[in-house]
């Protein structure tokens, strides 16, 4: 699956989609699409990736308490 960042447009592809949708983990284990060459894993907030659409990620994978608002 590919994300992008908010910051930047560089797609990221996550390597570990369990955690992205886990509300506990507030990072994501992913490697950065820039370039040529294969970049090195590394963990990005969750806060800071959107869908290739512009779309925000679920509130429900952000936030333990999303239900209770």
């Amino acid at each position: 699956m590919f994300l992008k960042r908010k910051d930047n447009d560089d797609m990221i592809e996550i390597l570990d989609a369990e955690s992205l949708a886990d509300p506990a983990q507030p990072t994501v284990v992913g490697r950065q699409h820039a370039g040529e060459e294969m970049q090195d894993e590394e963990d990005f907030e969750k806060a800071d990736l959107e869908f290739p659409s512009g779309e925000p990620l679920p509130l429900c994978w952000l936030d333990l308490h999303w239900r209770e608002d």
